[in-house]
């Protein structure tokens, strides 16, 4: 080697070095600015590729709600475009016969949400339909002539003389209606059906209509209620009723307008609609579970043709899209991933697939895929160039055996940036909601989620799919029924027991969060098992399991699909699995946020926990924050924003240091230059 190369050699050595030092990992103000693809449609002849695009709003200047905007792809010189960005826009559909593009939204002159329309080279939006209440969801029939749509026409409280008005709780819910609307004849005919209308689907012949009805809009109805009719599409009269019981995901006509295939609950106590199901469309009856036995879950399906089904499904951390006859046989892979989480796709007569996905290594992005054998997805769009200058924590699947043996456990683990192996780390525990839910090998960072964001600042974050989990077959998510707080949250200190003992989490420093049922197990942690953790965030989370059933707006589907028993049978039980029940035991610094509108967990729940811990133990470190406006999940920009920083700080105070006597981070937040 010469002295010139030697001296090319180490300045190479040295910029790269110099660019390591210069890259950053993912920070909350790059989460508050994430685009994630939230939906796509692929044209029939495969050249566009239509899809939404979420922005959200600045943290800082508003408190909004993301906006989805509308972009094309051009599959053909992989250029994309924005078509439609002044207003937020959803349901996307291609008309039939048209060759243009429709979808939702509501333009600052509208009075309510209405169809629009885009040519597919672009132009001016204009408006197909609109009525006199918000369009929720609309459906073409196969000329592109008629409008399927449904309504939510609100229901006013009784009027009196006085200076108030007061509010009628569950009485002002409104109905959900459908309609047809035919462009030709500019006439609009109602579909007078006893209940609520949800879904709605044309058979591809015309001749027929499906819809679900609930027989009121109470959330619980809308879960544990919806049943199928077909009606007959001129007359409106019901040809047949489904006998399908539980929860519906979708109704999907078969190509010969005789089946339908829907993606349903196995029975009235399955808490998912991860099934799929084939029923006759003239004779109705009870639907046949095509493929009870698979160790999955279908997350979304579409008929080809008389003879195939094709699927999207969770396989345990993994997705697949794959293709099955409607008698179950002949089940096939078309695709998969291990690391990709695949959220919805859409296809073509010829087979052609648009798809969205996130990785590990990327939010939701969209995808093609070719009809060809073997094909390779194609990831089309790049819409946070800045993810490139990130260091990322390396993410992996691992797997370990529950204490009862019975279950061998699957989650994800994100090291830190530049983690040294050996090292013992602060561990933040990530505890999913439902339990009806699991965690994909994907992009496992949001507002809620310290993903990256922890990963940057040293820690390692768990995020365990516990018994009770998708994705794993009907018998491991009926697991957890009758079971609150028992075996499922022991799996996750199981997990936590692993990391320790792989010498990757420190013992001392083991934090836990999660909204909702992951919650209530940061509740949980910090009481039942306060002894394990060294701080916890809760994020809308169940405290009292005696109260939570009063006050939620879903008590039924709370017996039928987690407790299996009736408060009224079982006060004691309900009682000895709410954390309040262990305040005694509590030592770990507990930081409560909750959305002050949320309906599915009361608020109470979060002021239950925070006053039992300020009385009962009032040397252990805990603070309550509430978000006006916000329901059960923050919405809004600056409430994600404000979340992400609290939940980072509380830990950066507490976990990292494990020093549990320090004072409360101070409430003055950084903002977004």
């Amino acid at each position: 080697m010469n002295k010139k190369t030697n001296v090319l050699t180490l300045l190479a050595a040295f910029l790269v070095t110099f660019q390591v030092a210069l890259a950053q990992g993912v920070t909350p103000e790059d989460i508050s600015t994430l685009k994630n693809v939230t939906s796509s449609i692929i044209s029939e002849d495969g050249n566009y590729v239509a899809y939404t695009l979420s922005i959200p709003a600045d943290p800082v200047k508003e408190n909004l709600t993301t906006k989805n905007h509308l972009y094309v792809l051009n599959t053909k010189t992989g250029e994309t475009k924005p078509y439609f960005t002044t207003g937020s826009v959803k349901a996307l559909n291609f008309r039939p016969q048209h060759g243009t593009l429709t979808f939702l939204t509501k333009r600052t002159a509208d009075k309510h949400t209405s169809i629009y329309e885009l040519a597919l080279d672009g132009g001016e939006a204009n408006k197909v339909f609109s009525y006199t209440a918000n369009v929720i969801d609309y459906r073409w029939n196969s000329k592109g002539k008629q409008i399927l749509f449904t309504t939510l026409e609100k229901q006013k409280s009784p009027k009196n003389e006085l200076a108030y008005q007061p509010h009628f709780y569950e009485e002002t819910f409104g109905h959900r209606k459908a309609y047809i609307y035919n462009l030709d004849t500019k006439t609009t005919q109602e579909i007078v059906v006893e209940g609520e209308v949800y879904m709605i689907s044309w058979s591809p012949d015309n001749t027929k209509i499906a819809l679900t009805v609930s027989p009121t809009t109470a959330v619980d109805d809308s879960y544990m209620k919806q049943k199928i009719v077909v009606l007959d599409a001129t007359t409106h009269k019901i040809i047949t009723k489904v006998a399908n019981e539980g929860k519906l995901g979708q109704i999907v006509w078969s190509p010969d307008s005789k089946k339908l295939a829907l993606r349903a609950a196995k029975d009235l106590h399955d808490p998912i609609d991860g099934n799929l199901l084939i029923v006759s469309a003239t004779t109705g009856g009870k639907p046949i579970n095509l493929d009870v036995d698979f160790k999955g879950k279908y997350e979304q399906i579409a008929w080809d043709n008389a003879k195939t089904i094709h699927f999207l499904a969770s396989v345990g951390t993994a997705s697949m899209i794959g293709s099955i006859q409607p008698d179950g046989k002949n089940k096939k892979t078309i695709y998969k991933n291990d690391a990709q989480a695949i959220r919805s796709f859409s296809k073509n007569k010829e087979n052609t697939f648009s798809f969205v996905a996130n990785t590990p290594t990327h939010p939701n992005a969209l995808f093609t895929l070719s009809n060809k054998r073997k094909a390779k997805a194609e990831k089309r769009t790049h819409h946070n160039p800045w993810l490139a200058d990130r260091k990322l924590g390396k993410q992996e699947v691992i797997r370990y055996k529950a204490r009862d043996g019975k279950y061998e456990i699957e989650g994800m683990l994100i090291y830190p940036v530049n983690y040294n192996e050996g090292t013992k780390v602060p561990l933040i525990t990530v505890v999913h909601g439902g339990p009806e839910s699991h965690y994909l090998n994907g992009w496992l960072t949001a507002y809620s989620m310290p993903g990256q964001a922890a990963a940057a600042r040293g820690y390692a974050v768990f995020y365990p799919n516990y018994r009770g989990s998708t994705g794993r077959g009907n018998e491991f998510t009926y697991s957890s029924q009758g079971d609150m707080g028992g075996k499922e949250f022991d799996d996750i200190v199981d997990g936590v027991d692993y990391l320790i003992e792989k010498g990757i989490a420190d013992k001392k420093r083991v934090g836990v969060t999660g909204g909702s049922y992951g919650g209530y197990a940061s509740a949980w942690m910090s009481t039942y098992y306060s002894d394990r953790f060294a701080a916890s965030v809760m994020f809308v989370g169940i405290s009292n399991n005696l109260s939570k059933w009063g006050t939620s707006d879903i008590p039924e589907e709370l017996f039928l699909v987690h407790s299996r028993k009736r408060l009224w049978k079982d006060w004691e039980g309900y009682l000895k699995t709410s954390p309040v029940y262990y305040v005694d035991k509590a030592q770990t610094p507990i930081l409560i946020m909750h959305g002050a509108e949320d309906p599915r967990v009361h608020p109470a729940q979060s002021m239950e926990l925070y006053r039992h811990i300020k009385v009962r133990k009032p040397d252990v470190p805990v603070r309550l924050i509430y978000y006006p406006g916000e329901g059960h999940g923050n919405r809004r920009s600056g409430s994600q924003y404000d979340y992400n920083l609290r939940m980072l700080q509380w830990f950066d105070t507490y976990l990292k240091t494990g020093n549990a006597t320090a004072e409360k981070p101070n409430l003055d937040l950084p903002v977004l230059d």
